[in-house]
């Protein structure tokens, strides 16, 4: 049986692709105010704006490329069994050619009916104010935003309860419910946390490492090959 490697991600994963964060400024999201357009309350009192900022988001993407550290990520399915759950809604991980990826707050190449939740489809290109499902309701982006439920939160926790080895990659731990999976692992479950400026302690559960995803990958395979 090959160990199971839990993996959390941040926007700090990303980041090193070129991958933008609010959460590293001042509340803003590539110029927006992130209640205006990550919020059913901003999608209500603007749609367009929301459904362009989206597309934006997804051109994007387009034009940014997996890391070193997506990479060395899929690379440790040769040896275990690897789940990454990410906090991210790009496709990075997948790109990098990991195959089991739990996407907690949503995916950019995704949208969903507003009528019905459970109608969700693949997506790349722009979505507009008028594209409606079969039902007649308005497509939306697949996005979590602020004050709506975390869907995927309990698989996730089962998932961390079967861990043996969490590692924790460029997130500030200060977003829930998704910081909270920490605390749903075995108590002999080691525990590695990588992030520049972490927001954990070093101890005698928490084995950090205070670098960059790329840089702090390299340390993290030697320390469990």
């Amino acid at each position: 049986m090959k160990k199971h490697i839990v993996v959390l991600t941040g926007a700090g994963m990303s980041a090193e692709s070129g991958v933008k964060t609010f959460r590293d400024h001042d509340g803003l999201w590539e110029g927006h105010e992130v209640m205006k357009v990550a919020s059913p309350e901003g999608f209500r009192q603007n749609p367009e704006l929301v459904l362009d900022f989206y597309n934006q988001r997804r051109k994007q993407l387009k034009t940014v490329q997996p890391n070193q550290a997506h990479i060395d990520l899929a690379h440790l399915e040769k040896d275990f069994k690897v789940t990454i759950v990410t906090q991210n809604v790009d496709d990075l991980h997948e790109r990098a050619g990991s195959t089991d990826v739990v996407h907690l707050h949503g995916e950019l190449k995704k949208i969903r009916s507003t009528g019905n939740p459970s109608d969700i489809r693949t997506w790349t290109e722009d979505l507009n104010l008028g594209d409606t499902c079969e039902n007649g309701y308005q497509l939306r982006p697949h996005i979590v935003w602020y004050g709506e439920d975390v869907p995927m939160i309990e698989t996730a926790i089962k998932i961390c309860y079967a861990a043996d080895i969490l590692l924790i990659i460029g997130t500030s731990m200060q977003v829930y419910p998704a910081a909270s999976l920490i605390d749903y692992v075995q108590p002999d479950t080691a525990i590695y946390y990588i992030d520049p400026k972490p927001a954990i302690s070093n101890s005698s559960k928490v084995n950090v490492i205070a670098k960059s995803a790329t840089e702090g990958m390299k340390d993290l395979l030697d320390k469990i090959k």
